[in-house]
């Protein structure tokens, strides 16, 4: 029975497939006050794309940033999802609502870059968006835009999907 083995290090590479854009969108620190001074405990906001249209998000805590940071990208490699593009750019206008955040994304000519803010921006790159503009309403709390930002790009549809659906 011969059966080829390969080391673990070399499977992850494999599935991991292209080269992934992390971006670290906040950390927060939490202090817990007790008996001996205060405790503090690190939460980070991490955004993961390839570049070519899929992206993840996610939120880790730990006692220290490194880890917090580790645990958020584990978790967004895990709930990557694909987004449809078109040229650099997003294939219509779309608004995305996320608690109190509201985001409006455009698409925009080529040449005009991401014209986009903190969260709103880091999810746009990390997705592989070159040409947006956008607006933030309502809530600037990182958490509230970059999902906002999320719910919107989840929203695209192609001229070639929305005819084929409506062929249907």
């Amino acid at each position: 029975m011969s059966r080829e083995f390969k080391n673990k290090q070399a499977v992850a590479e494999k599935e991991a497939g292209p080269e992934l854009i992390e971006k670290v969108v906040h950390i927060n620190r939490c202090a817990k006050v007790v008996k001996g001074g205060r405790r503090f405990t690190f939460s980070a906001l991490v955004v993961i794309g390839d570049g070519e249209g899929k992206i993840g998000l996610g939120y880790g805590k730990a006692k220290e940033v490194p880890d917090a940071i580790k645990k958020a990208s584990d978790r967004a490699k895990k709930v990557m999802k694909p987004v449809s593009l078109k040229d650099g750019t997003i294939p219509h206008e779309v608004v995305g609502e996320f608690d109190g955040g509201v985001v409006m994304l455009r698409p925009a000519s080529q040449g005009t870059g991401v014209i986009a803010g903190g969260g709103v921006r880091a999810v746009l790159e990390a997705v592989g968006v070159k040409d947006v503009l956008s607006k933030s309403l309502g809530s600037n709390n990182d958490m509230a835009m970059v999902n906002a930002t999320l719910n919107a790009l989840y929203q695209l549809r192609t001229a070639e999907t929305i005819n084929a659906l409506r062929s249907k």
